[in-house]
């Protein structure tokens, strides 16, 4: 198979979808590797480390669109991208479809198949290929609210630890899935007062259990968020539904209740966020204030440590990318139902009911899909 790597084109976005080691991988299995050209400068891999292990260079976007059988990506595929997209060929990336109709609408027109990291799930319910990027989002989430804490950023002027004699900073991590747990353990370790909110009792108890005395936990009531909400310094959004839109659970009307310059780091942005005043930011202009509260709610969060993030998102990937390559996507997601559930676009319908529903379309089940095929 053809495969080809893009340079992505999403601002401060530095990762890149195949690491040389793992277009190595690729070409070791007879499959030829298109990577445009400083595709991997963003993790420290120049297009001569690309070269050395076989694959070609290209110098464009619309080459490498052109070329490929599947295209190989991190971040949802940016209008221009969709255009160059042609019936049949393969996506594989991250798409977040669900708050974004217009780019469900481009993917859908374009006739390709579209298979999302973020709803291909493990045998044990996980999510595998999210969470490499949610153990990375949940522990840069502390930095970046620790940063926008600071004064000089808006925020209250606290220091998440304290000091003797001074009380740390109260954060509220919302949810208590991998970007909760990652979130929790900086701030823990920073020395914060924190307190892990979720619905499910077992994972209070697994919380409670693993942290002790070192974080509270509390299960997730509307009137607790609330309360809680009021007396943090930094609050971390981290929900996810896998495949749909987060729900709203921090509300304009919340923010009046509290502490002017406390900080709100929305993890789960690229799902349309938790808290009702989010809206995407970048790396450029990371945060936004409404009614004194700072918003941090960059939709590309790991980017910034794009060798960690690439590295550790390939670890998880590029089992699956062999797979389709070797035997054909279609065949690829027959036989493996938690592959077959990252196939979220087939010929112009969605095949992800999480997504159908958040968009209001009308999806087909993709079994049906691949029964068609």
């Amino acid at each position: 198979m053809r495969i080809g790597v893009p340079k992505e084109i999403k601002t401060h976005e530095y990762r890149v979808g195949l690491t040389p080691e793992s277009a190595a991988e690729m070409i070791a299995h007879g499959h030829s590797v298109a990577v445009e050209t400083g595709a991997g400068v963003g993790i420290g891999a120049d297009d001569s480390v690309y070269e050395a292990v076989g694959a070609t260079i290209l110098g464009t976007a619309t080459e490498v669109f052109a070329t490929a059988e599947m295209i190989v990506k991190v971040k949802e595929p940016q209008p221009a991208e969709c255009a160059m997209l042609r019936p049949g060929q393969l996506l594989y990336t991250y798409l977040h479809l669900a708050p974004d109709p217009n780019q469900a609408k481009a993917l859908m027109e374009s006739g390709a198949v579209a298979v999302a990291y973020e709803t291909v799930t493990d045998a044990w319910g996980g999510l595998p290929l999210l969470k490499p990027m949610s153990q990375v989002a949940g522990r840069m989430s502390i930095q970046a609210g620790a940063t926008a804490l600071e004064k000089a950023h808006g925020g209250r002027g606290v220091l998440l630890g304290g000091v003797p004699g001074v009380a740390p900073a109260k954060v509220v991590v919302i949810g208590g899935g991998v970007v909760g747990f990652n979130a929790a353990q900086m701030a823990v370790g920073l020395g914060a007062d924190v307190t892990i909110m979720d619905r499910n009792p077992e994972a209070l108890e697994r919380l409670a259990t693993h942290f002790e005395s070192r974080a509270k936990t509390a299960y997730s009531t509307r009137t607790r968020i609330a309360e809680l909400v009021a007396a943090a310094d930094l609050v971390i959004g981290a929900v996810l539904i896998p495949g749909a839109a987060a729900p709203k659970l921090v509300t304009r009307a919340d923010l009046a209740e509290m502490k002017p310059g406390a900080v709100l780091v929305d993890v789960a942005i690229d799902q349309g966020g938790c808290f009702e005043t989010s809206r995407p930011t970048t790396h450029s202009e990371p945060t936004f204030e409404v009614d004194g509260i700072v918003h941090y709610c960059v939709a590309n969060m790991p980017g910034a440590v794009a060798r960690t993030s690439t590295y550790a998102l390939n670890n998880a990937t590029l089992p699956h990318a062999l797979r389709m390559a070797d035997l054909g996507w279609k065949e690829a997601l027959r036989r493996n139902p938690h592959l077959r559930a990252g196939l979220n676009v087939w010929d112009g319908r969605i095949t992800c009911d999480a997504v159908a529903e958040a968009l209001g379309l009308d999806g087909i089940d993709a079994e049906v899909a691949l029964a068609a095929e």
